[in-house]
């Protein structure tokens, strides 16, 4: 039966939340519920809901494609095992002194998601102390780099310094807050800066454009910032406060494959605060002549 639960209410988090997010909501919830602090069946059922939900939501492509299926994308069974990008999805585990452990092997082979953390003991550190029985397998680096939003969009190269040398670093268009890259031997976690002209939500945008009630009301023509320049936007007459408008197509190249988000346009009606006496005296004429007010 395909599990109809919501991998983000799962988390305790929104379905906008940064990877980083994710990753922190998914550590304090397997520390809480896992089955070697908590004993009881509920903690055991919870531990093992929290970790499915982390392995989908922590990568990106997996993300996109529950956000669009949902979680019958990654059920097993119609497709033979596979999991939604050809690889093979399956539990492995063991058991160390008292503790036993599983994790989930990923798409490519030899490629293993131990839920955030860098092997699956680090969590027993957390837990109870002392060194990770997997300590002597090779440790990969891990960098952070803050770019900023326009670069994630269009793409970028940085110079960093990785371990006292100065490498050449190029960010993929599309990286979003908390993607990871893969740098010879090093990780490099992308943090982007926030802009204050669009939010992002996935591969798309959204801004907001402000209107007087008369351009509202009777309809006009707007340049519309956009990550790819302005774009000249008609609004209807009649349009009313927190009216969407889409763009298709003028949000952010996908990070893997071809295609690009949307642009949303979120219109906010502006009340003037200082109106004249013949200002106010028209604003009564009108309003005295629609039965249903402004709106």
């Amino acid at each position: 039966m395909a599990d109809n639960k919501d991998y983000y209410s799962i988390l305790g988090v929104s379905k906008s939340a940064s990877a980083d997010e994710i990753k922190k909501a998914y550590r304090k919830l397997a520390l809480q519920y896992h089955p070697d602090k908590n004993k009881t069946k509920e903690g055991e059922t919870k531990f093992k809901e929290v970790t499915k939900a982390y392995e989908v939501l922590s990568d990106a492509q997996k993300r996109q494609t529950y956000d669009q299926f949902g979680a019958a994308a990654f059920e097993q069974g119609g497709t033979s095992g596979q999991g939604p990008f050809g690889g093979g999805f399956g539990q492995q585990g063991g058991q160390y002194g008292p503790f036993t452990y599983t994790y989930t092997t990923g798409g490519a082979p030899g490629e293993f998601d131990f839920g955030g953390f860098s092997d699956p003991f680090e969590i027993f550190e957390q837990f109870f102390g002392g060194a990770s029985p997997f300590s002597q397998r090779q440790q990969r680096e891990v960098y952070s780099l803050r770019i900023d939003f326009m670069e994630a969009v269009k793409g970028t190269q940085k110079k960093v310094d990785l371990g006292g040398k100065i490498q050449t670093i190029k960010i993929p268009a599309g990286v979003d807050d908390g993607s990871r890259i893969r740098f010879g031997d090093a990780d490099v976690i992308i943090n982007v800066t926030a802009d204050k002209r669009f939010k992002r939500e996935g591969y798309d945008v959204i801004s907001e454009e402000a209107l007087s009630f008369p351009q509202a009301s009777l309809g006009t023509e707007i340049n519309v910032e956009t990550v790819e320049g302005k774009v000249k936007l008609r609004i209807p007459s009649g349009t009313q406060p927190d009216t969407i408008i889409r763009l298709r197509g003028k949000g952010i190249s996908h990070l893997r494959g071809s295609g690009k988000g949307d642009h949303y346009v979120r219109i906010k009606i502006v009340v003037p605060k200082n109106l004249s006496s013949r200002q106010k005296e028209l604003l009564k004429e009108f309003d005295s002549s629609k039965k249903h007010g402004w709106f």
